[in-house]
């Protein structure tokens, strides 16, 4: 794991597809990790790990996406389960924010001592959970106990969401996984997403979000490269030394004033970030699934991607701990212009949306692959194919970005469509849906990027 840079050639990089070279016995094991993933209740309150990461909306969720969940829904356990309707969630602050209660310093009062998280993603885990320290899991780093694996991540997830009582006695109010079901949930949350962080810059087509890419990149104006160098989740190792991994700082997004959350009246004690007590850091995450997965920071207080760019401009981080690291090593904080803002959101919204093309013309094509007996499998490709495709276009017509690009978007996924209900035709449809994607994706970028197989 860490930053797997330098293995693309020239501008071209690596999309998020499964490798035809793939070992069988890693095929089967990522297949029985998704099962486990999305069915395993572990004998607990009826939660799976798919009820907070949904393959459907990114693995994550947010307040509209929550809307449209039935109210039966083991989301929302915590309504209709009276050993679990104090001190397990607070739904209000779930339904209107997104937030999930988390008891990261353990469980000895629970009236009083948790925080309330959004949810983050499990794509591209590969690039971004190892640091020098150890690996970085959740929002704060240390979203798992122990040793902060992705397998105690597994384990720390049945604990605190799984239980059918606050008690959270194990083989009473749920199973703990098994060594067999550890290796799996890893294999298969490994296999989502990108495996390679982007090689930057990118030939970008749109004047805009070229504009944006050199903004990033640039260590007198943007510097977001600092901490996200490639867009991805690392620290550039120039400026923190070689190895830096996935690191921790305190970007002052505590005390940003107004937040949602807070401005409910519920009681939402101040988060202290990493470690016990916590040292008031946060982890970075990485940029390319951005823009299609907000809310946005770990408290869910920024709605869209611009307003996320804007934050750095403010006093909260320009005065905090990390502004203030970012001073002593470019001699200056952050101040961009709104128009510099909107450009460095436009070069997220685009590599988020090519991202979600080669999601899409990977599905697409394996769909257009399956025979005739195979049916049931096409279709479930075809409609993870057009969610991305429905993703992408919301990414960048939401930015005002290639609006011809975004007609290519929506005639693939109504042959997607098509081919869903297609009984004779399905193959056909996908290769031309796979082709309408590929014309939107040379919208976007000057040389087209190859695909591999995961």
């Amino acid at each position: 794991m860490g930053a797997l840079v330098g293995f693309l050639l020239g501008l071209m990089f690596l999309m998020s597809c499964k490798s035809s070279a793939q070992p069988e016995a890693e095929k089967d094991l990522v297949a029985k990790g998704r099962e486990v993933f999305f069915n395993e209740t572990f004998e607990g309150n009826g939660r799976t790990c798919g009820t907070c990461h949904p393959e459907e909306n990114n693995f994550t969720i947010d307040p509209a996406f929550i809307a449209t969940l039935p109210d039966d829904d083991p989301l929302f356990v915590a309504e209709f389960n009276p050993d679990l309707e104090e001190n397990f969630e607070n739904p209000r602050l779930m339904r209107e924010v997104g937030l999930i209660l988390e008891n990261l310093d353990g469980f000895d009062d629970l009236a009083n001592k948790f925080t309330m998280r959004g949810v983050p993603h499990t794509l591209a885990l590969p690039t971004s959970v190892a640091s020098r320290q150890g690996p970085r899991t959740g929002w704060s780093g240390d979203g798992a106990p122990g040793d902060g694996s992705l397998r105690s991540f597994s384990t720390g997830a049945v604990i605190q969401h799984f239980t059918k009582t606050l008690n959270r006695v194990p083989d009473v109010d749920f199973r703990l996984p098994t060594d067999e079901e550890l290796d799996a949930l890893e294999a298969f949350m490994l296999s989502l997403g990108r495996q390679e962080d982007l090689v930057l810059p990118l030939a970008l087509k749109g004047t805009v979000a070229s504009r944006g890419q050199d903004i990033f990149n640039d260590p007198t104006s943007g510097k977001c490269f600092a901490c996200h160098v490639n867009a991805g989740a690392n620290a550039d190792p120039t400026i923190f030394g070689p190895d830096a991994g996935n690191m921790n700082f305190n970007t002052g997004v505590e005390e940003l004033p107004d937040q949602p959350a807070d401005l409910t009246g519920e009681l939402v004690p101040p988060d202290d970030g990493f470690g016990v007590p916590g040292d008031s850091t946060f982890n970075t995450p990485p940029l390319v699934e951005a823009a299609d997965t907000g809310p946005f920071f770990h408290n869910n207080s920024v709605e869209t991607i611009e307003g996320a760019v804007a934050f750095y401009n403010g006093d909260a981080f320009n005065n905090s701990p990390a502004g203030q690291l970012l001073v002593q090593a470019t001699g200056s904080g952050i101040n961009l212009d709104a128009t510099q803002v909107e450009a460095v959101a436009a070069f997220l919204r685009v590599i988020n949306a090519l991202e979600n093309i080669g999601e899409s013309i990977d599905f697409t094509q394996r769909a257009a692959e399956r025979g005739f007996f195979e049916r049931d499998e096409s279709e479930t490709l075809l409609a993870r194919a057009i969610d991305e495709t429905d993703d992408s276009i919301m990414v960048l017509a939401g930015g005002g970005l290639h609006p011809d690009a975004v007609a290519f978007l929506e005639e693939a996924r109504r042959l997607a469509e098509e081919g869903i209900d297609s009984f004779f035709s399905r193959g056909r449809l996908a290769r031309q849906a796979a082709t309408e994607l590929e014309k939107a994706r040379d919208e976007l970028v000057e040389t087209s990027m190859k695909t591999t197989q995961k």
